[in-house]
């Protein structure tokens, strides 16, 4: 369990880094677009500095990618399940009166509601599976 805090933490710190290095990048073409190789001005002009935050985004996302793949591993590791529950469980609870339903017959005022045919089973569902 540990493990998995730890590399949920590091995903964030991941993420709000490829976030900020994305957000720095010009907007005019020149951010993801640009090519990589050396740039004759060198790290500190404007090509350079372009090349730094295209290398940066690079890295963090395949950084990113690999994070979730671990994070999703450590998860099925520590789930402890091997199969998929494929049964829905239909049973319920104590019955519990219904705010919607027509008031009693004795009440006040109150006006009576149409009968209704009865249902062929109690369980809307399981006509679905037919």
């Amino acid at each position: 369990m540990s493990l998995f805090l730890f590399l949920t933490v590091v995903q964030a710190i991941v993420a709000a880094a490829l976030v900020g290095v994305i957000l720095m990048q010009r907007s005019e073409g020149g951010g993801l677009g640009i090519g990589g190789g050396g740039s004759p001005g060198g790290l500190m002009s404007a090509r350079g500095a372009a090349d730094f935050l295209t290398r940066s985004t690079r890295w963090l996302a395949i950084a990113f990618v690999v994070l979730s793949i671990a994070l999703a591993a450590v998860a099925v590791e520590t789930s402890g399940t091997d199969s998929i529950e494929s049964t829905l469980d239909r049973s319920t609870p104590a019955a519990q009166p219904d705010p919607l339903a027509a008031p009693a017959a004795g009440a006040a005022g109150a006006e009576t509601a149409p009968a209704e045919a009865p249902a062929e089973s109690a369980d809307p569902l399981a006509g679905a599976a037919e």
